[in-house]
């Protein structure tokens, strides 16, 4: 099963997020830019869980 690899902010939702862009991911893949996920304290507003650095994948081609 692969992680979703959502393109935007979930809280901005103008932030693109390419799939070789730095994001923070709960692990229910909430997906935050990284100003987004510091001003949260790394706290997913959705579940309440933590919020880490997204796995980077190479762009397809």
């Amino acid at each position: 099963m692969a992680l979703e690899m959502r393109e935007t902010c979930e809280r901005c939702t103008t932030a693109a997020l390419p799939y070789d862009a730095p994001a923070r991911i709960c692990s229910y893949e909430c997906t935050f830019c990284v100003p987004r996920a510091e001003a949260m304290e790394a706290v997913c507003p959705n579940c309440g869980g933590e919020l880490t650095v997204r796995p980077r994948r190479a762009v397809p081609a």
